[in-house]
């Protein structure tokens, strides 16, 4: 086939339509979904038609051979000569659109209906003299605030309260989804604002009591102590009796290095502390018994580092339960494609009855 000037002409409007075509291929495959896929694959009909047309070439006219026809051929010529194939690459843009059309592109709304189902979390936290131990960074007491803190952040559609004690306990913070309020509580807390000791078992109990209504279909308890219960009305195997019956499950957390530590010892006068190395001494058995009971587990904190871990493994263990309903629904938008095919047919049509009709 014969690349004349009439023929480079007529395909450089093809690939024009050919790109406008693909333009419209690009639109839609970004911003819709096509219900009739296969449909698509007929689009390359278009470039074999194209193709055909290069090839047939100009259809065959009468021809009366003219002696002057050199001088005409360089003469000046008429610019519509040059739109002559725009009406054929008009039709050509149309029928890739009307096969988008027919492929029928669909947009897609869909929502999420989400319900949460919170978990109801009371930390039990002695804040006895001995948490001032050096054992933990800075000291025992500031490194739980720590940590207790970082995992209040990652449940944010949990209700968490505080319960700390020493020879007694009293809520600090009760039950809450304001943990901005909770975690300035939480800042607050410290050793010696009620009478010295560690009564396990009554901060064991005030949770249970703060979680004793809740409608939360789970409740936990998270108990951590440095020491050995040596104050309090309140046994705490007798709380875990308690617990057991409420349904509430109670992780036990001891937080102490093995072997020695420094840790206070007495106190001074002016309220500081005098520190020495002492043994470290928690009742596991116990800690370990009332998680048992509870269908809890219990853990040893000998560091920071396993302190983290061991709160990360609770908020593995006591996942908020999230429950995610998805609709959706499928929108027809085949109607641009479709205008868009019948003006272009339209517009080759009165391009090729009117101002192109003598290129004939």
């Amino acid at each position: 086939m014969k690349l004349d000037r009439d023929r480079l002409l007529a395909l450089g409007w093809y690939v024009l339509a050919m790109l406008f075509g693909g333009f419209g291929l690009r639109w839609m495959s970004i911003r819709y979904e096509a219900a009739q896929p296969g449909l698509l694959w007929a689009l390359v009909l278009v470039p074999l038609i194209a193709g055909y047309l290069l090839w047939r070439g100009p259809r065959n006219h009468a021809q009366v051979p003219l002696p002057t026809y050199g001088v005409l051929a360089n003469g000046p010529r008429d610019l519509l000569v040059l739109f002559r194939q725009l009406p054929i690459a008009l039709w050509l843009a149309a029928i890739a659109f009307l096969l988008m059309a027919l492929a029928r592109p669909q947009s897609k709304d869909s929502w999420q209906d989400v319900q949460r189902e919170g978990i109801d979390i009371m930390i039990a936290l002695d804040v006895s003299a001995s948490m001032l131990a050096k054992d933990l960074r800075p000291d025992r007491l500031a490194a739980s605030k720590k940590v207790a803190q970082e995992f209040i952040d990652g449940r944010p559609n949990d209700r968490i309260g505080l319960v700390v004690y020493e020879g007694e306990a009293f809520t600090q913070c009760p039950l809450t989804t304001d943990h901005r309020v909770l975690k300035e509580l939480f800042g607050s807390a410290r050793s010696g604002l009620i009478t010295g000791g560690t009564a396990v078992g009554m901060g064991l109990a005030t949770a249970l009591n703060r979680l004793r209504d809740s409608e939360a279909k789970s409740k936990v308890v998270i108990l951590l102590t440095d020491g050995v219960s040596n104050a309090g009305m309140v046994q705490p195997l007798d709380a875990a009796q308690i617990a057991e019956q409420l349904g509430i499950r109670v992780y036990t957390i001891g937080v102490g290095t093995r072997g020695r530590a420094l840790s206070p010892v007495s106190q001074y006068p002016n309220g500081q502390y005098r520190f020495d190395m002492v043994p470290v001494e928690i009742d596991e058995a116990t800690l370990q018994q009332v998680a048992t009971m509870t269908g809890a587990q219990y853990f040893r904190a000998t560091d920071e580092r396993k302190l983290q871990e061991i709160y990360a493994e609770i908020d593995r263990l006591e996942r908020t339960r999230i429950k995610v309903t998805e609709y959706s629904q499928r929108n027809e938008e085949y109607a641009p494609f479709l205008m868009v095919a019948i003006g272009l047919l339209a517009l080759g049509f009165l391009l090729e009855r009117t101002v192109l009709r003598t290129m004939a």
